[in-house]
Order: C-alpha cells, then structure tokens, then sequence
C-alpha cells in the first residue's frame, strides 16, 4: 500500500466502503440466489469490522486486512483482467492507493524499491485548488471542467521512462461538510472561478479540514508513452527561443520512451542547400550531438563519405536505415562511413530527412548500440515526430536568416538608432503599398538643418612606421637567406649560389634607401622563384638544415615573407584603435542622453567619428542650441579621455606610436542625406560640400608659414573660422583646466590655406597625463593581444 499526502487539504480524508456495503446489502435481499449467497457470505465476513463502513483513520486496518478487501472488490477488480488492466483503489488527486491489479503490481516492481509514485507537475497550489472544485462540482453542482489531463511517469524494468494517463471513478465517495465549512454564495463561487492563483482566498472560502471526503475511488491507467512523449517534444520544440530547446539528454529520453529503446541516442545536422553541406549548427553544440558530423563542423553532401548511400535521402526525401552497420560494411561499397559509426559502437541506426515544402532542411539521427534494434519497421514511428521537427528547423532556419541580416546591418550596413524611425517609416510605407502598386518609388532619407561635430585621433607617422617595419621584415629574412647560403657545402651548384648571393646582398642594400611602391613585391616574388627552389633541392649539413627549418617556420603562410615586425606594429595599431574605439562608443552612449543625435565612427590609422544633431533627428523633442553646446563640451572630454587611454597603453603596446588629436568646429547647420548606392549618409549640396573637402584634408595640413603640422602628439587640436567659435571653445577648455583634464598653456594660430578653403584657425592645448598612479593596474600586452583576440 502507497500511503503519501500533501501537507494541507480542505479534506478530512475517511477511507469506507459504505457505498459498497449498501450495494452488497440489496443484492443480499435479491431473489437471485447466487448473488444473494455471495453478498451475505462477504457481509458476514466484515460484520467484526465496522470501521469498513464508518470509515478507516488507521491505515494498519486496510494493510492487515488486503484479502478480504480484495474480495470485497472483486466485482470492480475481475480476475480475468488483472493481467491486462492498471487499476488500483485511491482516493482522487492524493497518493493512497492499494489493492493492485496484477500489471499494475508488476509496473511497480520493474520501477524499482526507489521510485516513488506522484502526478506528473501536480504541486500544492493545484491539488488543494483541485479539491476545491470537487466540492463545488458535487456539493454545489457546479458545472466546472477542472480536470485537465493527469499522468505517471514510471521508468520500466531497462529504464525507459512510460507515460501512464491517470482516469479516476469516484462514484463510491461522498462529500459531507463539517461545522467548519463556509457556505459559498453564487457571488463568491463566481469571485472563485476569476482567481485560480489566489490560494489564500480559496483557502479562506474551504479552510483546511472544513469537509470530509469519505469512500473510495478507482483509479484507472492506460499507456500513453508514444502520445504524450510527442507532446513533451512538442512542449519543448515549440518554445520560442530556440536556445532553450531541450538539451540532447532530454531529447533522448523522449525518443527512447517513443521506440522502446533504452539506449538510444538522438543527433541532429543541418542542411545548407545554397552550398549542398550537410551542418552541425554551433547554436546546438551543446545540445544536440551529431553522428555523422562527429568532429566535422560541415561536410559536402557529395563528399565520398556518404558515398550513394544518401542518394534516396538527398534525392526523394527518404529515410536511409542500417539495422545492422557491420553487414553494411561488408555488403555495401561505402565501408567508409560504416567503419565510422562503428568506431562510436553504433550497431544501428535511422537517418531521417526533415523536409517542408519539398525541400530538405536537415537530417535527424536515430543510434543504438545493439544490432536490428533500429529497422525500417520502427522508423516508421518517425512520422509521428517529423511534423513537429520540420516546423522546429524551419523556425530555426528563419531565425537564423534573420539575425544573419542583423548581423550584416550591424557590421556592415549600420543604421543608427537616432535615425532609424526614420527608415522604419519609410519601409512601413513600401510595406503596406506593396499590394496596391507595383511600382513604389523609396523617398530619399534627408535630415535637415543638423550641426555637425568631427573628431579624430590618429596615429602620428603610421605610414612611415609601416614602411620602417617592412623594411626590417625583409631586410631580417635577406639576412638569414645570406646566412644559410653561407653555410652552404661547396658543389656543383658553386656558381650559382654566388650568384644568388651577390642578388640577396643587392636587394639587402636597396633597403637602406626608402621603400618604393614595388619592393615588397618585387623581393617576394624574386625569393619564392628564385631562392626557395635551391633551398628545397639542395641538401646540406645538419645545422644547415636546421636554419632552413627555423627560416621556414618563420614565413607568414599567407605571404610566405617574414612578418614579425610589421605583425608587432600591426598588432599595436589593433589595440590602439580598439580600446580608443571602445571608449569613443561607451561615452557616445551618455551623449544620447543629451540629445539624440546621428552617430558614426571609423577605424583607419587611428579613429574618426561624425556627429550631427538637430530637430530633424529627434522631431519629437524639442530642440535648443544648448544641446549643440553640451555636445561639443562632451566630444572634447571625450578625446582627452581617449588621449589618457592611450598613454596609459604606451608602455605595454609590442610597437611604440604616438597619436593625435583633432576636432573641427563647423556651425553652419546642413543637409545629410543617404546615399542608396554607398549605402551610408553624406552631406547634401554644394555649399556643405566645403565642410567635407576640410574633414578630409585638415589633419595634413600646416600652421600657416611654417612646415610645423597643425596637430601634435598629446595635444588637442581644434580648427574654426568664427570669433564666437574660439569664445566658446576657450571656455571649454578654461572648464577643463581647472577639472586638472588640461595644461595651462594654449597654443593659438593660423592654418595654411587648403584648395578653396581660408582663413580657418585653431587652437592646441596638452592633456595633462594624470595615469602615472602607481595603484594603477599595470596592462601587460599579453592582457591586450587576449583582448584583442
């Protein structure tokens, strides 16, 4: 007998047999003389037993008297179905049943002395409420379908977990009310009925122990593995984020339950069709394994692997089965693939087409351990899940084209999100007049009357650093070419590796002088023609072959030149621009805080940034001249914050450079306007034309009668036209003096004329370099290529 109750039940639970004993009494007074024997030999059997009929309390009576009982029941529990039926006697909702039929005796025995029996997601809150509404269904005729479906879960004699549907017949109970319980009006059953969750007030309307819930009940059992395992994948396949899809475990389980196979493993592969490869997606890793793919990230579906096997799979959507994989091996021409499912100790195993619409979206795996436990007979079964797994890949596959577009839009066509309402409209409108007109002409993005702010940093000298670098890869990997044919042994090819001395020397001495535009080029080709040859056909002493092994190992596999000083330099301006680029980003997103405003920003040699701002951007926040200002203030701090980060990075960078900075100051309001086929915005007409021809000319530029640049390492630099600019700024800079941010001294003068552009002016002024803390955590570049990586 299974005796387990929940903590608190609006019940008085008195197990009797009273509604029996009544039956047995008319039967007893019948003319029936059979039937009339029998009710009076099992009424005199119980007579020493009242409490069969004034209820049960002590559990012991019902254990110690299990014969009798049986034969009580014996009408309700025939002997001719005990092997077939799962009954048992309980009592509704609760975990007290005795009185076994034989299957289902023997259901608990395979599940082991461990399991314990309880319905399937079934916690307080519903039991008590379940109760609840017995008493309003059979006491106040309440018509309410309270019962949705119950389950059992009970693993059998190889562990595959069963599913049972739970079906209860509780015409032998009765429910009597005690002097403690409230009697409901119909507003307050109503009020009920609109609040499930509310359970103190369900308590409060049947208080625990108000009602006594006398007899028995029947509960009856039926399989219901295959349909209720489909419908837990369902649950699990249908969630919307296809993160949370159930892990591979999960899914095994549920599989085993529906094939009857204890060890059964699920995997799952992707079809390309644009590239015709079967995929393991990344997504899955961790979820779903793959069988085919086991360590292969794709494969080609005409890769020899899969040989003609998968011809009926790829061609006519069908499902390819080996029930036996070592019989595969020997009769069938691709022993490859066989031998590789055998490694893994796959016997047998079902590979099933996911199709929708006629197209192949992916294959799902089916492997067991044992031979013929996987056959075309059982697969069949797959019919029942496949529908559920083509809408679970599909989705899958729309999800992905979907956050591939994101990621395209995002890393390749970026549309801020200040002006991204805008782009929005404009679509909406082609979208809701797609059906009406067949021509739908796209307005042209233009943002009005907007200020614009430029700023740069860049890195002083790169060009001249990555020619200096260069030179010094090749001129190392000359040297070392020079070295090994040194170490030559004299033979027949004397001559000419003299000859191919004197050119590598030759080449070595053109680097003294600057670098052309062809060197490069030209030493590559002349090595890997001329000098690799020799090395690879010509065998020399052991330290010489050594040299030629380290020299090798040296080359950078895609230019097959030495790369170690321009890789350091290259390196460097990596970190540079992105930990520059990472602070320029997480104090733009303060900025939109001022006012939104169109944002963009740029890695070159160093990073640029665009701004404008104006009523056109934001139409629905008001917009003052104020803002501009607090933007200006907010780029400035920007950049010496950005000048600190990089000083700060100096010491560890694996190639020291330097940069500048610099801010032009435009107040002319203009037109921005996106370019469909550049797909990026640029300014609009020609007068605005002047700000853009400055942007890109200014940073080379000189200070006027001198061949001094206008920008220099440490300093800000910030160009203008217009007195009321250079008011402004100097109170700026005045602000940030005193914040300590800034040196005292100002450089004020005139920049050099540039093609159709007078009479700019500018103003430099030093950050102050205040990150010489020494409690300041030293940045290693190991920290920084980790990063960078």
């Amino acid at each position: 007998m299974d005796i387990q109750l929940h903590n608190e039940s609006p019940f008085q639970t008195i197990i009797s047999f009273h509604k029996l004993i009544e039956s047995f009494e008319e039967i007893a007074s019948s003319n029936v003389d059979y039937r009339a024997n029998y009710a009076k030999a099992l009424l005199k059997e119980i007579e020493h037993l009242p409490e069969f009929r004034t209820g049960i309390l002590d559990y012991s009576v019902i254990k110690n008297n299990e014969a009798l009982i049986k034969n009580l029941l014996a009408d309700l529990f025939p002997t001719a179905l005990s092997q077939n039926e799962i009954k048992a006697v309980t009592i509704p909702f609760q975990n007290i049943s005795f009185n076994y039929t034989d299957r289902f005796k023997k259901i608990l025995r395979n599940a082991g002395d461990e399991f314990y029996m309880e319905i399937r997601d079934f916690d307080d809150h519903q039991f008590y409420v379940n109760n609840c509404c017995l008493i309003l269904s059979s006491y106040y005729k309440q018509h309410i379908d309270f019962n949705k479906p119950f389950f059992y879960d009970i693993p059998d004699e190889s562990g595959i977990e069963k599913h049972y549907r739970i079906l209860y017949n509780a015409d032998f109970m009765e429910i009597i009310p005690t002097e403690n319980a409230v009697h409901l009006t119909q507003d307050e059953i109503d009020l009920l009925l609109d609040n499930y969750s509310d359970i103190e007030l369900w308590k409060s309307k049947f208080p625990k122990g108000s009602w006594i819930l006398k007899g028995f009940g029947i509960v009856s059992l039926f399989d219901a593995t295959t349909e209720s395992a489909i419908s837990i994948l369902k649950s699990n396949l249908l969630k919307p984020n296809t993160k949370t899809v159930a892990k591979d475990e999960v899914v095994a389980n549920i599989f085993r339950s529906i094939f009857k196979i204890p060890n059964l493993k699920v995997g799952f592969i992707i079809y390309n069709p644009e590239e015709e490869k079967f995929i393991r997606p990344v997504k899955f890793d961790n979820q779903l394994q793959s069988f085919l793919l086991s360590k292969e990230q794709e494969v080609d579906c005409k890769n020899a692997f899969f040989g003609c096997s998968f011809e009926n799979l790829l061609d006519k959507n069908e499902p390819f089965v080996i029930s036996n994989v070592k019989k595969f091996i020997e009769e069938s021409p691709n022993k490859r693939m066989g031998e590789h499912l055998l490694r893994q100790g796959i016997q047998s195993c079902v590979f099933a087409p996911v199709v929708k619409d006629g197209h192949l979206l992916g294959v799902v795996e089916l492997v067991s351990e044992n031979p013929r436990e996987l056959n075309s007979v059982n697969a069949t079964k797959l019919e029942l899940v496949l529908p559920y797994l083509t809408d679970t890949i599909d989705r899958y596959n729309t999800d992905m084209q979907h956050q591939i577009e994101a990621i395209i839009q995002r890393e390749y066509t970026t549309i801020h999100p200040s002006v991204y309402w805008k782009f929005r409209k404009e679509s909406q409108n082609y979208f809701q007049n797609i059906n009406h007109t067949k021509d739908y002409i796209f307005k042209e993005i233009v943002f009005k009357n907007v200020y614009p702010l430029y700023g740069q940093i860049d890195i002083k000298g790169s060009s001249e650093h990555r020619n200096e670098t260069v030179k010094r890869d090749l001129k190392n990997q000359l040297t070392t070419l020079l070295e090994i044919f040194d170490n030559q042994k004299p033979n027949a090819n004397l001559v000419l590796l003299e000859q191919r001395k004197f050119e590598l020397e030759s080449l070595r001495n053109e680097l003294e002088f600057p670098l052309k535009a062809d060197t490069e080029q030209h030493i590559q080709r002349y090595i890997e023609e001329e000098i690799h040859p020799i090395l690879k056909n010509t065998k020399g002493s052991a330290k010489n072959e050594k040299l030629e092994e380290l020299y090798f190992e040296s080359l950078d596999e895609k230019t097959g030149l030495f790369y170690q000083e321009r890789k350091k330099f290259d390196n460097a301006m990596s970190i540079i621009n992105k930990k520059l680029a990472s602070v320029l980003d997480r104090k733009q997103l303060e900025a939109q805080q001022i006012y939104p405003h169109y944002y963009e920003r740029f890695k070159t040699d160093g990073v640029e940034h665009n701004l404008y701002i104006g009523a056109s951007i934001s139409p629905s926040k008001p917009f003052d001249i104020m803002y501009l200002h607090n933007l200006r203030l907010w780029q400035l701090q920007t950049l010496c914050e950005m000048e600190l980060e990089h000083h700060q990075l100096k010491e560890s960078l694996p190639y020291e450079l330097d940069v500048t900075s610099l801010i032009l100051v435009f107040s002319a309001p203009l037109s921005i306007r996106f370019r469909m086929d550049e797909k990026r915005f640029d300014v609009d007409g020609t007068y605005n034309a002047r700000y853009e021809v400055v942007k890109k000319r200014i940073d080379k530029s000189n200070i006027k009668g001198t061949k001094e640049r206008i920008t220099e390492k440490e300093k800000i630099t910030i160009v203008y036209s217009q007195n009321n600019e250079e008011t402004e700024y100097l109170k700026y800079i005045k602000y940030l003096q005193h914040k300590k941010i800034l040196e005292p001294a100002i450089e004020q003068f005139e920049v050099e004329d540039l093609q159709g552009v007078s009479g700019l002016r500018a103003i430099r002024v030093k950050v102050i370099n205040n990150t010489a803390n020494p409690a300041a955590k030293k940045i290693t570049y190991q920290d920084l290529l980790d990063e960078l990586n």
